[in-house]
């Protein structure tokens, strides 16, 4: 490394158990096990239940004496025994994290069932899994895995719909499904363990964010169709109807005449915030940042900046081409180094980044937020979600001149 260059240290995303345990402390019945050192644990347990997840987690006690002793399997053995004594349990993801991983734990000799309750090893440690929404696809994958039924035939007009999405855009896509035809939907990462059974039925699915590549792989090869994609904007909102309508082989002039309505709505939003201006960077690591850049330049914002915690994958490959077709610098595997250094090449008026790089852009005078509060945590989606993103944005533009000033007291005093 040259004198003076800056080290790339800070990679941007929670710890990979993370994200598999958003999966699985949902599910009703459900109860981890989880195989990690004292410090992962208290780690892993706070943030699981910093968001919401309500759900106790038990742990063997796992350090150096029983890794070293060669007794770790049994200790977990012993959890998964202690977790199986309470009959409401149904449910024992043994989730192993790079401790358990490094010292090896055999999926062999661990039960198939204990009491009443299905017990499944879920592998999440973080010298493989790079983010926590890729564990998140891991998690899914494993559960479908162990408890999809992909007999046949596949239930009729029935529609497997794969991502996180915020309430109001389940309505809505609920709502357009429901208008070109679509007989049945079933929703994963899902609380119920028998949505999971029933998604092998399925006749497409809907992968709604580009990092859930082995569920789409799993699945395909269980003969269900694959649709990427999503409706965020108007361009793809109509693209995604009618790649739904043609996975299903639905009535293509119903499909057609939705897509045109919903397209027009999306785009009579997107008018409405036809006057923004102004240079915005997206930073985040939940994996869906792309297709909200796209919104953002089809309201005519430029962006020239975007980054995510993810690998660049074939489900997002479309996405991939088109901003950087239009002049997006897209990085994957971000570190914070980078985000720091675009926030002061391309000087944005507007960060919409992680908890570090906002404080970092707020030090510049410039005005940001939290990408996983402020997104994650709304619609994205048809005309509802285009409405909620680009309002929020017109208001943070409206306030650069606020940041400003406040940097401009804060360096002046003496």
């Amino acid at each position: 490394m040259k004198k003076n260059e800056r080290a790339n240290l800070h990679p941007q995303s929670m710890c990979p158990a993370f994200g598999g345990l958003r999966v699985l402390t949902r599910i009703e019945g459900a109860r981890v096990c989880l195989v990690a050192d004292q410090g992962c644990l208290y780690g892993l347990t706070f943030v699981s239940h910093f968001y919401a997840a309500r759900r106790s987690i038990l742990a063997p006690e796992l350090m150096n004496v029983q890794i070293s002793g060669g007794t770790m399997i049994d200790d977990v053995r012993a959890a998964i025994a202690q977790i199986a004594e309470d009959p409401a349990v149904t449910f024992i993801p043994v989730v192993s994290t790079c401790v358990a991983e490094t010292a090896g734990i055999a999926e062999e000799l661990l039960p198939k069932k204990a009491g009443n309750a299905i017990v499944q090893l879920v592998r999440l440690p973080a010298f493989q899994i790079k983010s926590h929404p890729e564990a998140k696809d891991v998690a899914v994958s494993t559960l479908l895995g162990r408890f999809a039924d992909f007999g046949e035939p596949k239930r009729e007009k029935s529609l497997l719909v794969v991502g996180e999405i915020f309430p109001v855009d389940a309505m809505a896509i609920g709502s357009v499904l429901q208008r070109i035809g679509v007989e049945s939907v079933i929703v994963v990462p899902a609380a119920n363990a028998e949505d999971y059974v029933e998604a092998g039925k399925t006749q497409a699915c809907t992968i709604l964010h580009p990092f859930y590549e082995r569920t789409a792989a799993l699945l395909e090869e269980n003969g269900v169709r694959i649709v990427s994609g999503n409706p965020v904007g108007a361009n793809a909102s109509a693209q995604w109807i009618e790649q739904v309508g043609e996975a299903l082989a639905l009535d293509m002039e119903t499909v057609h005449r939705v897509a045109a309505e919903e397209k027009e709505k999306a785009a009579e939003v997107i008018k409405k915030f036809n006057n923004l201006s102004g240079k915005v960077i997206v930073a985040g690591y939940e994996g869906n940042e792309l297709p909200v850049v796209r919104l953002l330049l089809e309201a005519g914002l430029e962006v020239p900046y975007a980054s995510t915690s993810i690998a660049r994958t074939s489900l997002g490959e479309e996405d991939h081409q088109l901003l950087s077709m239009l002049g997006t610098e897209i990085r994957y595997r971000k570190y914070l180094e980078e985000d720091m250094q675009a926030v002061l090449d391309y000087e944005p008026d507007l960060v919409i980044g992680t908890t570090s790089l906002d404080s970092f852009a707020k030090e510049q005078g410039i005005p940001a937020i939290y990408y996983t509060n402020n997104i994650s945590s709304r619609p994205v989606f048809f005309a509802a979600g285009a409405g909620t993103v680009l309002g929020m944005v017109a208001g943070l533009l409206g306030r650069k001149e606020v940041f400003r000033k406040m940097k401009e007291y804060f360096t002046t005093l003496p």
